[in-house]
């Protein structure tokens, strides 16, 4: 026991260490812009930037648009597959696996042909179409994730009870999944979509690919052509990585064990 109890403190201080000291570092070189002292220049040099503000809202509002998309694809697909067709399950899966198999070069040349076709020209010659066509490719690029979120949170509770009795009380398909199902698996859904922001803010070569003002090509900008402020921007994304992270984490501590059917 004592021995087992060793290996396992050697394991969690290395796991700690691998994870910590790069940090650490980072932060360290973050803040060593001025030689010989400690400094918060950089930090202030990006958070003032207007391309920093500016990119940073943009993503987070195609994030946003992103976990729309997904949740409307998602949710009412891993409801009836679970409800009505569980034999589709490890097909439904394979296909959600794809954006991870898929290398990412392979699929940004796909992109690529795919949004120079002249079916899909016109929406590339527009703002907003563009828009419209990153916020899909983000919504592909999240599928693993929240949708293995959400089929998690249709594990935990009972989907077939849930259903019959909404449907004796005369509920529709729309009232079922938007005031029964949706409030049980709440906090599924954030994790999700917290993990699929996650991925749009750091997400560089599609955006690229269209020319859009993102967070990450702005960080990617950022590292070609300073020293400091890349590893300050490296910072700040962690933090907010880990302040998601610990939202879920709340709303997973304080949400309802169960949610009652409304009449």
């Amino acid at each position: 026991m004592r021995r087992g109890r060793l290996w396992a403190w050697i394991v969690f201080i290395l796991g700690a260490a691998y994870f910590l000291l790069p940090l650490i570092a980072t932060i360290q070189f973050s803040l060593s812009i001025r030689r010989g002292t400690l400094s918060l220049d950089a930090y202030t040099n990006v958070l003032q930037s207007p391309d920093f503000q500016q990119t940073l809202v943009y993503s987070f509002l195609v994030g946003i648009g992103a976990i729309v998309v997904g949740l409307l694809l998602v949710v009412p697909a891993a409801y009836f597959v679970r409800l009505r067709a569980p034999q589709l399950r490890p097909i439904i899966e394979f296909v959600t696996l794809l954006p991870l198999i898929i290398p990412p070069i392979i699929l940004v040349f796909g992109y690529i042909r795919m949004y120079s076709s002249s079916s899909i020209l016109p929406l590339t010659n527009s703002n907003i179409g563009t828009n419209i066509l990153l916020t899909l490719a983000y919504v592909a690029l999240a599928l693993p994730y929240m949708y293995r979120a959400v089929d998690t949170g249709l594990r935990t509770i009972d989907v077939q009870t849930l259903t019959e009795a909404a449907n004796i009380l005369g509920a529709n398909t729309i009232t079922i999944m938007a005031r029964v199902i949706f409030p049980n698996i709440i906090v599924a859904v954030l994790s999700g979509a917290f993990l699929t922001l996650a991925i749009v803010i750091g997400e560089f070569t599609i955006a690229s690919l269209l020319n859009r003002p993102a967070f990450g090509v702005y960080m990617q900008n950022v590292g070609a052509n300073r020293a400091f402020e890349p590893a300050a921007l490296a910072v700040i994304s962690f933090v907010i990585t880990w302040a998601a992270m610990g939202m879920i984490q709340l709303l997973a501590r304080f949400a309802p064990r169960t949610a009652a059917l409304t009449d």
